[in-house]
């Protein structure tokens, strides 16, 4: 029984932390920015950019610079009309001095200062501020220039001071993300690239300018779009057969500002679709995106009745339609008050207007168009009714599967799978392993309470260009997905599944590379939910093994090139080594030590943290568009001699 009382003595009001606003972020800065891995560095980057394009929004500047300095800083500088630097009457402080240091304060809480907003949390800059090592703002405003600097997690190290005249306007903000909060504060110059990019997609004839000085001679780029979403889409299928035209609208839904292009692609059997609210993209979509889905079903479904392509009893159901869809939505709420974003990351739109307001405009508007385009209408309707047909048929290939039917590729049942033995799915592992050789060795080493062993039959199919049809016709998915048990695509649910973690393990060669690059484009589009939630894994087979050949059970294992010099110093002289060139050359003993004991192996976790750049890369590196995807190896790939050498011994 609970003694209260001598728990009440230990539990007083001295155990009650009263933390400022500052050092409670620091305390628990996942609240404020999801995370304290790449994501979450970046998005103090993006707070601060929030609040250079909340100016350019309303029409103060049209120009936007990021620079990544050689220190590890950032700069952002914008031509707006500087943060007030006047005294806040009720706290007597500086207004950019308040706004940097307090949560809950800006000029964004109401439609006075800004028609719309990006930042409406009033925390952005004080989050920055708190999690970097310094601050510097510098503000060009009413002909002055003033500066004010802060440091360790948002301490006042310069008051606000004048420097001198100007007849410019805007801020500058240099920052320097905090090392003892962050796993990491190498910024990616291609996420904050792309992240400059959508924000030019979305404000049109605003130009942004991104400048890389870490490196010799320095990158550049800059973002500059007059048409808006429009080129937005034709960007995200530039490697797709688009059917018709892309769609596009911008007009307005009461309060609501729509702007929205969409296409429908041939040979694409997923769908794309990236929201906006006020500029801020919503990952996790919300009440606007729902009201997009439910207005686009309206619109096909009744064009198609009104042209006699479908009954009522057949209407196309929302999958059907979307197959094969890009789709870029924004929105503008210009109430402030009715801005409602879940979380401070603002990844869903909980706005309820937004539904019914989407919705209308789009299935109007969209109705119109196809009345007005009836080829095109019709084009589309017989795609989506296609698309109806082939998902009616890997649903077929399912229960037939599930009834354990042995039609030839439709036979789902493997025997080569190893099953884990424990029923505590989510303590138990399953190995896809590259061939039945390794498969042996990996079965021989595994733990079998907790692992399972799938060996796999050749490279799998590449899922990016073909039907859900076909993919459920081939052996080596139909598998695979009995085996995780969770069902596959909308039906997908993880807490169905038999396993914790899903580990590819293959060859630490380019054979092994691209089947990992198959297998994730494979859950990718039919699993996403085990990548977004953890997982997936790459595990880590060791390429070297040095030993002492005076007496070989001295060894060391090497991961890399740069181990491998580390591994020869530790043996000394007199070292042998192996070079491990498949997992089959492994014996059981040293795949389980390095590779799947818990206690010893690295794994490798997958994670996406840029769903936009995630997509396009699978679009380009998997689609059918070789160019594309020589293009992108060219600007993105630096080769070095030996390289070079091998691809003319290639030819």
């Amino acid at each position: 029984m609970v003694d209260f009382e001598k728990a009440e003595a230990q539990y007083t009001g001295k155990d009650i932390e009263l933390l400022g606003e500052l050092e409670g972020i620091r305390k628990r800065p996942g609240v404020y920015i999801g995370s304290t891995n790449l994501s979450g560095l970046h998005h103090l980057i993006w707070e601060i950019v929030d609040n250079a394009v909340d100016e350019a929004v309303n029409g103060y500047g049209d120009k936007i610079y990021v620079t990544l300095e050689k220190d590890g800083s950032v700069e952002v500088r914008d031509e707006g009309r500087g943060i007030p630097c006047d005294i806040h009457e009720k706290t007597g402080m500086p207004a950019v001095q308040l706004a940097y240091t307090r949560l809950n304060a800006g000029g964004k809480f109401s439609n006075k200062v800004y028609a719309s907003a990006a930042g409406l949390h009033g925390m952005g800059a004080t989050v920055t501020n708190a999690l970097s090592e310094w601050v510097d703002i510098t503000i060009c405003r009413e002909g002055k220039i003033r500066h004010i600097a802060f440091e360790d997690g948002g301490k006042l190290k310069t008051p606000l001071e004048v420097l001198g005249p100007t007849s410019k306007h805007g801020t500058t903000v240099r920052f320097k993300p905090d090392k003892r909060i962050f796993q990491s504060v190498d910024f990616k110059f291609e996420t904050v690239a792309t992240h400059l990019q959508e924000q030019a997609f979305l404000l049109k004839g605003v130009r942004f300018f991104l400048k890389d000085e870490r490196v010799k001679p320095a990158l550049t780029r800059e973002f500059y779009y007059q048409n808006g979403l429009r080129e937005y889409v034709e960007t995200l299928t530039s490697s797709k057969n688009v059917l018709g035209e892309i769609v596009y609208f911008d007009g307005k839904s009461g309060d609501l500002g729509i702007e929205l292009a969409m296409a429908w692609c041939s040979g694409d059997y997923g769908e794309n679709i990236l929201s906006y609210a006020n500029s801020v993209r919503t990952h996790d979509g919300g009440t606007h995106e729902t009201g997009f889905k439910i207005g686009l079903n309206k619109a096909i479904n009744d064009f198609a009745q009104e042209a006699g392509l479908i009954k009522e009893k057949d209407k196309l159901e929302g999958e059907d339609i979307r197959e094969g869809l890009t789709a870029v939505l924004s929105v503008k709420i210009m109430d402030e008050e009715k801005l409602q974003f879940e979380g401070q990351t603002k990844g869903k739109l909980g706005t309820p207007d937004a539904l019914p307001l989407t919705s209308g405009y789009v299935s109007q508007n969209f109705l119109y168009y196809l009345r007005e385009h009836k080829e095109f209408a019709v084009d589309l309707i017989k795609k989506c009714q296609a698309a109806r047909e082939a998902r009616a048929a890997a649903r077929r290939a399912k229960e037939n599967a599930r009834a354990g039917k042995k039609k030839g590729p439709e036979l789902i049942i493997s025997d080569k799978l190893a099953p884990a033995q424990s029923k505590d799915y989510d303590d138990n592992e399953l190995f896809i392993v590259e061939g039945d050789s390794a498969g042996g060795t990996a079965k021989t080493g595994r733990d079998r309470l907790h692992q399972a062993i799938l060996p796999l039959r050749g490279k799998p199919l590449n899922t990016e260009n073909v039907t859900a049809e076909k993919m459920f016709g081939n052996a080596e998915f139909a598998t695979l997905i009995q085996t995780i048990g969770a069902g596959v695509g909308d039906k997908f649910d993880p807490n169905g599944a038999r396993y914790g973690k899903i580990i590819i393990m293959t060859d630490a060669d380019t054979d092994g590379a691209h089947i990992q690059t198959l297998l994730l484009t494979f859950f990718y589009k039919y699993m996403k939910p085990l990548i977004t939630r953890g997982m997936v894994y790459i595990a880590q087979p060791p390429l070297y093994r040095v030993y002492r050949k005076s007496n070989p059970n001295v060894f060391v294992y090497a991961w890399s090139d740069a181990d491998l010099e580390e591994a020869r110093a530790k043996i000394g002289q007199g070292y042998g080594i192996k070079r491990y060139k498949g997992l089959g050359e492994m014996n059981a003993h040293d795949l389980a030590e390095t590779t799947m004991d818990k206690k010893t192996r690295v794994l490798l976790q997958v994670k996406i943290e840029d769903p936009v750049v995630c997509d396009r890369r699978i679009g380009v590196l998997m689609g059918n568009d070789s160019s594309k995807r020589r293009e992108w190896i060219e600007e993105n790939v630096v080769f070095n001699e030996r390289d070079a050498f091998m691809d003319e011994v290639d030819r």
